[in-house]
């Protein structure tokens, strides 16, 4: 695991020493970064005392195109700026349980991990076939889930409901995703209200 921003501006090498007691956990493309992200994450620092975005060296489940790693990173970099509560770090491995081990090695066994997703990234990981039917509720034991509503609320399996919850976000965002930013930048239309304000040159200049 490579930070590349610390919670409260910390980037010193020693990351254990101030390992938050929750960590919220939030991986993605970010290609780029939208205000539906950064409303995940404000909601989910209601529940949670820091929150990592991940940018996987690889995404098993997910292909990008358009911005490379260095420019999507310069984006989340800029959005995120002004919080104190945020970190930035890439991992190595894409799958949960991959980026679960780097947490746990950068952040101590004491800090609690929970991942954000939206309806989407849950309904994935649920129904992603680990080769093992007993995988995922042993992976629901080393971290839990908060799930934004997305298209609908997510409504996990009887059986995982103590692990994964909802998490209520501050406004409608199902309109809102990457893929929209990037093709309404391709037809010429208006694409900033998607995009948090500190990012939007920089999404502007790599997008356009």
């Amino acid at each position: 695991m490579e930070f590349f921003r610390r919670a409260q501006g910390r980037l010193d090498g020693d990351y254990r020493k101030a390992s938050p007691g929750r960590l919220g956990v939030f991986p993605g493309t970010f290609n780029p970064i939208t205000v539906a992200h950064v409303a995940l994450v404000q909601a989910a620092l209601s529940r949670v005392d820091e929150v990592v975005y991940i940018l996987p060296r690889v995404l098993p489940h997910k292909l990008y195109s358009r911005a490379g790693f260095a420019q999507r990173l310069k984006l989340l970099c800029a959005a995120v700026e002004e919080n104190e509560a945020c970190s930035i770090a890439s991992t190595d491995g894409g799958l949960f349980v991959e980026i679960a081990a780097e947490c746990r090695a950068a952040y101590g066994p004491e800090t609690m991990l929970t991942f954000l997703c939206g309806r989407d990234a849950a309904e994935r990981i649920v129904n992603w076939d680990y080769g093992d039917p007993g995988a995922l509720g042993a992976m629901l034991r080393q971290f839990d889930l908060l799930v934004a509503a997305r298209s609908g609320e997510y409504a996990p399996p009887s059986e995982f409901r103590h692990a994964i919850r909802p998490l209520e976000l501050a406004g409608e965002f199902d309109h809102v995703s990457a893929t929209e930013v990037r093709e309404k930048i391709a037809r010429g239309e208006a694409w900033e209200h998607l995009v948090p304000p500190a990012a939007r040159r920089l999404a502007g200049e790599i997008y356009g």
